[in-house]
C-alpha cells in the first residue's frame, strides 16, 4: 500500500471515532511526518484530547497524556533524581515526556516555570534532570491543548513558547450532522489497529522532503513573513499601529515544509502558491503579536495574516 493511502486509511479510520474535524486530524498528522509541535485551542467537550489519543493508536507511537494544573511541578513533567538508600547512591525516575507523542493537555493552566520546562523538551529534544541531559525518542512531537484565555484559570503563553509552536489550529463546534451522528457513536478506541509504524513515518518524512520548490516560491514566502514585521520595506503602510512584532524565521521554515507536506497530500510533487497561502492562518496566527489596539477592537489576528499573505503572492 503506497504512503499516501495509507494516510488516506487513518483518517477514514479516525473520522469514525471524531466528526467534523478534519482539519485538526490532518494537522496531527502534518505534525507527526514534520516532526512538529502542535497548538489545539478551543472550548472543552469538542474532541481535541479524543483525536490525538486516537490518531496515537492509527500511528502505533508511544503516547503520554499529562495534565497542566497549577500545582504542577517540573518534575512532574521531566523527572528526578531519587535517592537509593540500599545503593547509596542517586538514581534518574524519567518523567512521562520520555515517550514519542506528548498530550500536553489544558498547557495553559500550568504556572510558568513548567511550560518552561517542556519548552527545553520542544527545542532541545532533550531534558536535562540534575546535571545530567537525556535525548528524547525520535519521533518527538507535543500535541498541546489550550482552553481560550478567556476561561477561568488559564494563563497567556509566552509569545517564546508560543513560537516553538509549528501551527496553531482553533477547533470549533461541530457543525449541525457532525454532531448528530456523535449519538450513535458506538466505536471503542480498543477496536481501533494500527496503520502507520515509526518506519512508515520515516519514509513518509523522506518522500515529503523530496518535493520540489521553486526558488520564486522561497521568494513569497520570505516576502509573506518579512511583510507581517513592522519596518520591513515588505510591510503595507496600511497595517501601521495594528501589528507590534512580526512572524520569526521559524515562520518561513514552517511554511515551507508543511509546504511540501501539503503538496505531497495532493498527490504533486512540486509546491503550488495554494499550498502555502492554506496554512498561512495556522502557521503565522500565532506568531504575530496584535498592538494593543488591536486587541481592544478585535482584530482577528488569522484573518489579517491571511490578508497580509495573500497582498504579496
Amino acid at each position: 500500500m503506497v504512503l499516501q493511502e495509507k494516510i488516506q486509511m487513518i483518517l477514514k479510520e479516525a473520522r469514525t471515532n471524531i466528526f467534523g474535524q478534519d482539519e485538526l486530524l490532518e494537522s496531527i498528522i502534518a505534525a507527526l511526518v514534520c516532526e512538529g509541535h502542535l497548538l489545539i485551542e478551543g472550548l472543552p467537550g469538542l474532541g481535541k484530547t479524543l483525536s490525538v489519543s486516537v490518531m496515537s493508536k492509527l500511528c502505533d507511537l508511544q503516547f503520554q497524556r499529562i495534565q497542566f494544573t497549577p500545582d504542577l511541578l517540573p518534575s512532574d513533567l521531566i523527572g528526578t533524581m531519587v535517592f537509593n538508600q540500599m545503593k547509596q547512591e542517586f538514581s534518574t525516575k524519567f518523567g512521562p515526556v520520555f515517550t514519542q507523542l506528548v498530550l500536553a493537555d489544558e498547557i495553559n493552566r500550568a504556572p510558568a516555570k513548567v511550560q518552561a520546562a517542556l519548552l527545553e523538551a520542544m527545542a532541545e529534544k532533550q531534558v536535562t534532570i540534575g546535571d545530567k541531559s537525556h535525548k528524547l525518542p525520535s519521533p518527538f512531537v507535543v500535541l498541546a491543548t489550550q482552553n481560550p484565555i478567556e476561561q477561568e484559570g488559564t494563563y497567556n503563553l509566552p509569545e517564546a513558547q508560543l513560537d516553538r509552536f509549528m501551527m496553531k489550529i482553533s477547533v470549533d463546534y461541530p457543525d449541525f450532522e457532525a454532531e448528530k451522528s456523535i449519538l450513535g457513536l458506538k466505536h471503542s478506541q480498543t477496536d481501533l489497529k494500527p496503520v502507520l509504524n515509526q518506519n512508515d513515518l520515516f519514509a513518509l518524512k523522506e518522500k515529503v522532503e523530496a518535493v520540489y520548490v521553486d526558488e520564486k516560491i522561497k521568494d513569497m514566502i520570505i516576502r509573506m513573513v518579512h511583510a507581517t514585521r513592522p519596518g520591513s520595506k515588505f510591510f503595507s503602510k496600511k497595517y501601521d499601529g495594528a501589528i507590534t512584532a512580526g512572524a520569526s524565521p521559524r515562520a518561513s521554515i514552517w511554511l515551507y515544509k508543511i509546504g511540501k507536506f501539503k503538496a505531497f497530500m495532493d498527490n504533486k510533487d512540486f509546491v503550488t502558491p495554494e499550498h502555502i497561502l492554506s496554512v498561512i492562518p495556522s502557521v503565522l496566527g500565532h506568531r504575530v503579536i496584535p498592538s494593543y489596539e488591536a486587541q481592544i477592537d478585535k482584530l482577528n489576528t488569522r484573518n489579517l495574516v491571511t490578508a497580509i499573505a495573500a497582498s504579496v503572492v
